[in-house]
């Protein structure tokens, strides 16, 4: 008698084990599912926006976009903790870049993005150029800039006046004109570290 409720105390606990096993399982599988789905879904947003940046993440205040930084601004410590993930000498730079986006109008991650697709965020760049961002650069020729502060005001007032005021305002009508030959890799590694500094 006691023999046949173990053995059925043991066949429960080994159905209910397994039971508990394909549960976990599918439920496992359906995370997985949702989670590559909201990356396919962000991939996405991030690839067709309409005017993609045309604004800053700047807070909107009576119709004017606000354009002092302050310590307090998150997007500034967005930005340097970027840029400390991947050494980068913009660290100290992080304020001056949201300062510029703000006063050009475009998305202060827009910079940076394209900073990290072109040089790795500075960490590859012509001897004393301060040109994380390849602009000038093509054949020979290099653009060379005395500071990082003067290469990103530069930089930065190139992207307003020759992409942006010209309605190139995503990252595949700006990878047409800014490096043509790309078989659309710039456009997706800009987009994808427009998301990572999300």
């Amino acid at each position: 008698m006691i023999a046949k409720g173990v053995k059925y105390g043991i066949i429960f606990i080994c159905l209910f084990s397994i039971n508990l096993l394909i549960v976990n399982k599918f439920y496992s599988n359906s995370q997985k599912q949702a989670h590559v789905q909201k990356i396919l879904d962000e991939i996405a947003e991030a690839t067709n926006p309409q005017n993609q940046f045309q604004y800053s993440g700047n807070p909107y205040v009576l119709g004017v976009y606000q354009t002092n930084v302050s310590f307090g601004d998150s997007r500034v410590a967005n930005l340097k903790s970027f840029f400390r993930k991947y050494n980068s000498p913009l660290y100290d730079y992080a304020d001056l870049i949201v300062q510029v986006s703000d006063q050009n109008g475009f998305d202060y991650r827009l910079l940076p993005a394209i900073a990290m697709q072109e040089s790795n965020v500075c960490r590859f760049i012509p001897d004393d150029s301060h040109n994380c961002w390849g602009w000038g650069i093509y054949g020979s020729t290099v653009t060379k800039f005395d500071s990082y502060d003067n290469a990103i005001k530069a930089v930065a007032a190139g992207i307003k006046k020759d992409y942006i005021d010209k309605g190139l305002v995503t990252a595949s009508a700006i990878m047409e004109k800014y490096t043509p030959s790309s078989n659309g890799s710039w456009a997706h590694g800009v987009n994808t570290f427009l998301r990572a500094l999300e």
